[in-house]
Formats: structure tokens, sequence, C-alpha cells
């Protein structure tokens, strides 16, 4: 396989508390999945788990070459939970498009979150 792209993101937690308490349901549904949205609302924290869910979509959007837009959307990328805990990169819409007209073959994510901050790098690769 070949490497397409790599991309890291760092995100302040209080800029998405702040944007959850103004935009509230506006925010999440035009940044985050149904899914993605019940996971981290279950959580303690939930800033936390959005903020790194939105780190690893920028991220993604970096090592694609794209940024956030019409080839590569936020609702066209979804960040999973495998069983093992381990995050894995869900693609649909007009990312699925641009991925297989670029052979893409394997997206991979990581993830961080502190206190103050949440990060995620990406790496792509086609076959």
């Amino acid at each position: 396989m070949n490497l397409v792209g790599i991309g890291i993101d760092v995100v302040e937690v209080s800029r998405i508390k702040s944007s959850l308490d103004e935009f509230g349901e506006r925010f999440l549904t035009r940044i985050f999945t149904e899914s993605e949205r019940e996971y981290c609302l279950k959580q303690k924290r939930p800033e936390l788990h959005f903020a790194a869910r939105f780190a690893a979509k920028e991220a993604i959007a970096k090592a694609f070459g794209t940024g956030i837009g019409k080839e590569v959307g936020w609702l066209d990328m979804e960040i999973v939970r495998r069983p093992s805990g381990e995050p894995e990169v869900k693609l649909s819409g007009a990312a699925l498009k641009h991925s297989e007209a670029k052979g893409i073959k394997q997206v991979m994510v990581s993830l961080t979150h502190a206190k103050h901050y949440a990060a995620a790098n990406a790496v792509i690769m086609a076959g």
C-alpha cells in the first residue's frame, strides 16, 4: 500500500464546550453523526469526546488534502469504536466517492484528549 497523506489536529476543549453551549443541537447535527452524538452524550464529559472527534475529522480532511468542503464533509466522516475501544473511520457520501476515486483502501485515526485539549492524527493509504 502507498501512503496518500497524513493529518493532525489539536482542539481546545473549551472551544467545543462553547459551541455546545451557544449553538446546541444545531452545532451537533452539523458536525457529528447521530451515533457520534449518542456515544459522546453518554460520557461524563461529552465535550472531551466531541473535541476528539472534531479533531479527527479535521485530521482526516488534512490527510485527504481537501480540507472540509465539497469533497469531504463533516457528516461524511464518522468516528466509531471497535469492540476493542480502538477508533475506526467510516466514510460515506462525498468522502466515500472521493476515496474510491483516489483508490483509498484504509483510513486510520488515533485520538487523545486531556483536560484542556483533544488531538487526533490520521493516515490514509491507497492500494
